[in-house]
């Protein structure tokens, strides 16, 4: 009988994983899959997605398949299970051919507990045999957002995934993304036939994550002065072409930095050697396009810098998610010029016009997120329809807040012209309707006849449609981007209408000043500790020795925490969140010597200052 039976989720997690406790919705999710449903899962990056299915797969018998978009990123996370000890393989065409044998071997005979493959592999006939094969666990597709053609990173090989529903009916099937507005969910759950009371949503909010905007003048610059706080913190600087990854590049090296630059114009073998040597933190500094970075797993990043505008908030949140994924703080910083909004709107002109006006509106969701005057967190989780409970006091805009005024009113004329329509008017047809345009399209449709019908003739069309970002930002408003861009009201949007909470506004000539410099960004997140530091170089020398990254030996985190507690035994050790005991055994001793080794020192230096103090206040008297 598979002994994984025989073991609790709890045990699950503190062995292999080394945590006595699960993170939000994780034990829900567990027992649902183990009830054999199917489940659609929203968590951010460092949520703890991968737990969902990894735990299941643990204590339930057979072989769980995960369907993962890149080589890199199943390689990634295949290391860090196997270095927890857990029975873990991948199938792609990075193998040869008896080594793709070797893993369909142990596959059959019940050795593998999670095996990883590509959804283009699903095409391949020999795949679903082999699959039928199996006794089989449950289903993972990963970057489950890749399936819509909603979404901003479509993957049309994602649409084979309903082969899984109709071979495999009775396995579950979990669908698991960090970035998924409403309307993309939607898909997903059509698309994978996964009931729509089976979603499990996490909050998107990453508190350990700070947020910036800055102005795009002497980018280079503010980088250098943004990085002379962070020595030895490894980081991304991501570019929207490959010319500026190797310019900024080779102005970092020049400086003496560990810097280097990945794009797609590079050939597979270069790519693999950069991308190998930033996460063992050969190399300290990655300048990237966005062809970098889906397929890393590297949790002790503890910097994203966009040196460029990213094409939408999607995209944007995947990119600054791939920091602080080990939950200690993280700085993300970007900069943001028109010349970056221009460029992005010539890349679109040669789409279909459907794609062309849908990823138009996502930029320039975008381009206000850049522009805002509001809690920049407040936008990233109201775009994911997530209504935020205040101000995170960790963004630019919260550390210098702007000027506003009481603008319940004008919001109140918005929505409530959003109400009298049923909910089925853009943006345009908003502000027409209270600027009192009576327009075929308005006449025809009889909106020249709804109480609103001209009542904000006052505010001109540009203030008006400020008014109503800054709305969307906050959260006092939704968009549905499959039907026709149609403004949506939620529960915020109800209080104000019933006078139940004020809406604070910022003035459009208020948005005008100039955005602030990098200079006022402070420096922090690794403690200046020296008993971290000694533990970080010590994991950083097990790592080289065993040919692995550092972080899968321990996260930042973990180290942070060793630091803090400073156990004397392996008990203590094993008390140390993220210490399991596959971990324990394998490097448990060798960090216990060198934490009493620290403390030792720092004992005698602290008894050899007390030895010396009365003789330097000798030689004050003395004086």
């Amino acid at each position: 009988m598979d002994v994984s039976r025989m073991m609790t989720k709890q045990d699950a997690l503190k062995k292999y994983f080394g945590y006595d406790t699960f993170y939000p919705l994780q034990s829900e999710i567990i027992d649902h899959v183990r009830a054999g449903k199917d489940a659609l899962v929203l968590m951010p990056t460092g949520g703890g997605k991968s737990v969902c299915f990894q735990i299941p797969a643990l204590i339930t018998e057979g072989t769980a398949i995960v369907i993962s978009p890149l080589i890199a990123l199943m390689k990634d996370q295949v290391d860090s299970l196997t270095a927890n000890g857990i029975a873990a393989a991948f199938l792609n065409s990075s193998l040869s051919d008896s080594e793709s044998a070797e893993i369909i071997g142990q596959c059959l005979k019940g050795n593998i507990k999670l095996l990883y493959i590509s959804p283009e592999r699903l095409a391949v006939a020999s795949t679903i045999s082999f699959l039928q094969k199996l006794r089989l666990s449950l289903f993972a597709v990963d970057e489950a957002h890749c399936i819509s053609s909603w979404g901003h990173d479509f993957r049309p090989d994602y649409l084979r995934l309903n082969v899984l529903r109709k071979k495999f009916p009775d396995v579950p099937l979990l669908a698991l993304t960090a970035t998924a507005d409403r309307v993309i969910r939607r898909d997903i759950l059509r698309q994978l036939a996964i009931p729509e009371e089976h979603q499990f949503i996490a909050s998107f909010d990453r508190p350990n994550l700070s947020l910036a905007v800055y102005s795009g003048q002497k980018r280079l610059d503010q980088i250098l002065r943004f990085l002379a706080k962070r020595k030895n913190q490894p980081g991304i600087i991501y570019c929207l072409s490959r010319r500026t990854t190797e310019n900024v590049a080779a102005r970092l090296q020049g400086r003496g930095y560990r810097a280097a630059f990945y794009h797609a114009g590079m050939d597979n073998d270069g790519r693999s050697i950069i991308q190998d040597a930033f996460i063992r933190d050969k190399i300290q500094i990655i300048c990237a396009t966005i062809a970098f970075g889906l397929g890393i797993d590297k949790s002790n990043i503890r910097w994203i810098v966009h040196y460029s505008l990213p094409k939408n908030i999607e995209s944007y949140y995947q990119e600054i998610g791939r920091a602080g994924r080990d939950g200690a703080p993280a700085d993300t910083v970007l900069f943001y010029s028109y010349a970056d909004v221009k460029t992005h709107y010539e890349m679109l002109k040669d789409l279909p016009q459907e794609r062309q006006d849908l990823l138009s509106a996502k930029l320039d969701r975008m381009k206000r997120y850049a522009e805002a005057d509001v809690c920049r967190r407040r936008i990233l989780l109201s775009y994911f329809n997530e209504q935020p409970q205040g101000d995170c006091g960790n963004c630019d805009v919260c550390r210098n807040p702007p000027k506003k005024f009481n603008g319940t009113i004008i919001a109140q004329k918005a929505l409530s012209a959003v109400a009298r329509t049923s909910e089925k008017i853009n943006m345009t047809t908003l502000i027409n309707i209270l600027r009192g345009s009576a327009n075929p399209f308005i006449r025809e449709n009889g909106y020249d006849r709804i109480k609103t019908f001209g009542v904000g003739r006052d505010i001109r069309y540009g203030e008006w449609a400020e008014y109503i970002f800054q709305m969307l930002n906050s959260g006092f408003v939704d968009i549905a981007y499959d039907e026709g861009y149609a403004l949506k009201l939620n529960d915020l949007s109800r209080k104000i209408l019933k006078a139940e909470m004020d809406v604070l506004l910022t003035k459009p000539l208020e948005l005008e000043k100039k955005l602030e410099t990098i200079a006022a960004l402070p420096g922090k997140q690794t403690p200046a500790d020296g008993l971290f530091e000694r533990l970080r170089v010590l994991r950083k020398t097990i790592a080289d020795e065993n040919n692995a990254p550092a972080y899968v030996v321990f996260s930042d985190r973990t180290l942070l925490a060793m630091a803090d507690a400073r156990p004397q035994d392996e008990i203590e050790m094993l008390g140390v969140s993220g210490v399991g005991e596959h971990k324990m055994n394998q490097y448990g001793k060798i960090f216990l010597e060198e934490i009493r080794r620290y403390t030792q020192e720092e004992a005698r230096g602290a008894s050899k200052s007390r030895i010396q103090m009365p003789s330097t206040k000798h030689e004050g008297k003395e004086k």
